[in-house]
């Protein structure tokens, strides 16, 4: 048996994987955001621990036999927060995470004194990312600056407490601006640009390397004989990849969970940051990814489900299973700015195009369209890095919506796939990494490509609709600009 802990944004979530590559047995426990001032947005890595025990104790209280047979733990979790600890290993202040904004004035001062950071980390310096984020605590929390020992992502920390190790997988460190991820080493001048050395970083494995292994007392608690090994990891997006078996070059899929993610495998490091794409280490070895990243996907039709004090669930119902053209009315989803392609963390959100006729379920559509479109952009993204989207898989919660998928395929003008457990994609991919770890399986062996369970081909009527009107569109943004200043 092999556990995967995914350690997201909303939510902790713990599966059992069998020899079989099956789902067993599930476990999930919720988070919560801190956004102390407009802009920011924090976690208490507490949180996190307490979360990721309490879900691996529900599976302790369902299946305790399967649960002890566990002989390899693999981590996922949400990338670019900030977790600094002292030289004791205390956490100094809550984790800044990776949808925060505040350090936009420190990446163009970093873009400035470090000119070799494109070439270096292959990515733009945005404020979503670990090293500005630093940079803001050196300026504005300097005595915390000062006692910052280690900087770990959040998977990193649940490691840390799993095992007593302090290691980190390349797919997550890429996303630090630390990292050189052809290389697949940090880079002492991109730290040094921090104000940081290696001393403050955690020692480098691939994600399916093992890490440590899971202490006597955890063990003991989860009735577990031997202590199992924790692989490497990855990072949410990797790991979903290592789910879905995107592991080959030109393999892509399409995430929306609370952030969208657009990816594409690579057989090599391809930067391309005039688009605002990233490229990063894969958690593979010998491999690499693109990504386009929206930073409020299935985010923004919670906001709306927030708004109007119904459930994401009754604004689905109301708009049918009928799929149609572009709606009249329109979204743009920047309600925490936005990476790809914009690159901008002041950008906000805007309806556009409404009149006296409007109606709720007209701006449930429109919201769901303005995802779409954001999509579309970051697609576009990519062709410009050189990596084409010939189809996609679609995965995290917005992949439950039949509707939603038949959007996408109609916006992309290409089949869009939902395909077998998408909604615990990371969790099931961080499992596997465990199995690698503990038998030392080829990837190629164990990450098979997930079973599709319905295809989507887009309508042409429909798709000459949203192509339409993706070019008005597009004028949202620059009025948005103009009025988030």
């Amino acid at each position: 048996m092999f556990l995967g802990l995914d350690i997201g944004t909303s939510s902790v979530k713990a599966v059992l994987v069998d020899g079989n590559d099956r789902l067993i047995a599930a476990a999930e426990r919720p988070l919560v955001v801190s956004r102390p001032h407009p802009g920011w947005s924090e976690q208490d890595p507490e949180a996190w621990w307490t979360a990721t025990v309490g879900a691996v104790d529900g599976l302790a209280e369902t299946h305790a036999a399967e649960l002890a047979a566990v002989t390899g733990i693999g981590l996922s979790g949400q990338m670019h927060g900030a977790t600094l600890l002292d030289a004791a290993g205390a956490v100094l202040r809550p984790c800044i995470l990776w949808n925060d904004g505040r350090s936009g004035a420190e990446c163009r001062e970093l873009e400035a004194a470090f000119p070799e950071l494109h070439a270096i980390t292959g990515n733009l310096a945005m404020p979503g990312f670990t090293a500005p984020k630093l940079m803001w605590v050196a300026r504005h929390e300097p005595e915390i600056f000062a006692r910052v020992a280690k900087v770990l992502l959040p998977k990193a920390y649940v490691r840390f407490r799993l095992t007593g190790e302090m290691a980190e997988d390349m797919s997550d460190a890429s996303g630090t601006l630390w990292l050189d991820p052809a290389a697949r080493d940090w880079s002492d001048a991109a730290l040094a640009a921090t104000g940081l050395t290696r001393e403050h970083m955690p020692r480098l494995v691939e994600g399916s390397d093992v890490s440590g292994t899971l202490s006597g007392e955890l063990a003991k608690r989860w009735g577990m004989t031997t202590a199992p090994v924790v692989a490497g990891g990855a990072g949410d997006n990797a790991a979903t990849a290592v789910g879905l078996g995107a592991i080959s070059p030109g393999d892509s899929f399409l995430s929306l969970g609370t952030s969208g993610v657009l990816w594409v495998t690579t057989d090599r490091f391809a930067p391309n940051p005039g688009s605002a794409v990233h490229a990063f280490a894969h958690c593979i070895p010998n491999t690499w990814h693109q990504m386009g990243v929206m930073l409020s996907a299935a985010a923004s039709l919670a906001w709306w489900a927030g708004v109007t004090g119904r459930k994401e669930g009754e604004l689905m119902a109301e708009l049918g299973e009928t799929p149609r053209g572009a709606s009249s009315v329109m979204f743009l989803p920047y309600l925490s700015g936005e990476r790809t392609p914009a690159n901008d963390p002041n950008l906000r959100a805007v309806f556009a195009g409404m009149g006296a006729e409007t109606d709720r379920a007209t701006l449930t559509r429109a919201v769901l369209e303005g995802v779409a479109h954001a999509v579309r952009d970051n697609r576009d993204a990519l062709a410009a890095a050189g990596s084409s989207v010939a189809e996609i898989d679609i995965v995290g919660g917005g992949s439950r919506s039949r509707l939603w998928a038949q959007m996408m395929a109609d916006m992309l003008e290409i089949p869009v796939h939902r395909v077998e457990e998408g909604a615990v994609g990371a969790a099931h991919g961080a499992a596997r990494l465990g199995r690698l770890a503990a038998t030392g399986e080829a990837p190629t062996a164990v990450c098979r490509r997930a079973r599709r369970l319905e295809s989507f081909q887009p309508d042409a009527a429909r798709a000459a609709s949203f192509s339409e009107s993706h070019a008005r569109w597009r004028h949202l943004a620059p009025f948005a600009k103009e009025i988030s200043r």
